[in-house]
């Protein structure tokens, strides 16, 4: 794991935090573009011409601590647990939420949805199931292929429980980064472009078509990849 973390060039691991807060805050709703984005998330900084919320850009900001902490821990060869999914919680919650990284205590929904989220008393014990059975399936994945799989259908099933009061939509996009990389696959940065899609795959459980949704998100993404360990190189060899 740590040597697939070691290909990436601090550029790209900026990319990737810097389109990941975009799109994944944009997805639930956040107005601030991607070059404000840059702005907040490199410089610490928001362009005044924008009309953003102080909560708009707290869900900007609070990306790059979770993000930080998830490198750390992928670093460290962590695996998943309730312990790093309430901590990414906490982190994309700083300064927004009063139960940051805290499990949910009354009952909540998903707005449109025609299915029941988890109780709070089940949640805890769902979460742990959720996270014992991606574990397990990566285990005994013969291939790449049933390994996204795994990773992709935990993400549906993580949705559905619904496990926190708030920010359960960035905390799992986060939590299904986590397992990508952890795999050695590219990160999936979901565009707030197609959030109907994605919207779709979820509320339909529709595991197949995410999968091939991600395949080609993921082939670009590899692209992308390359692309910034080129730049990296050609710097080297300009020296």
């Amino acid at each position: 794991m740590k040597r697939f973390l070691d290909t990436f060039t601090q550029d790209y691991l900026d990319d990737i935090l810097v389109r990941l807060a975009h799109h994944s805050a944009g997805i639930e709703g956040n107005t601030i573009s991607l070059p404000a984005t840059v702005s907040i998330i490199l410089n610490g900084t928001l362009p005044t011409s924008g009309k953003a919320t102080v909560r708009e850009f707290y869900e900007i900001e609070n990306h790059k601590q979770a993000f930080e902490h998830v490198i750390q821990h992928l670093a460290n060869e962590d695996s998943l647990s309730i312990e790093i999914i309430k901590e990414i919680h906490a982190d994309l919650t700083d300064r927004l939420q009063y139960d940051r990284g805290q499990f949910k205590k009354n009952e909540n929904m998903i707005i449109g949805s025609e299915f029941q989220t988890a109780s709070p008393a089940e949640t805890p014990f769902l979460v742990q199931q959720l996270v014992d059975n991606l574990e397990y399936r990566l285990d005994v994945a013969d291939s790449d292929d049933d390994k996204l799989l795994a990773i992709l259908d935990t993400h549906i099933q993580f949705e559905r429980i619904h496990p926190f009061s708030d920010g359960n939509g960035r905390t799992g996009r986060m939590i299904m980064n986590y397992s990508l990389l952890q795999q050695g696959f590219p990160p999936l940065i979901i565009e707030k472009e197609t959030k109907a899609q994605y919207i779709e795959f979820l509320g339909n459980q529709d595991v197949d078509g995410f999968v091939q949704f991600a395949k080609a998100l993921l082939d670009k993404e590899e692209k992308r990849m390359q692309a910034f360990r080129n730049m990296d190189q050609e710097r080297i060899e300009f020296k």
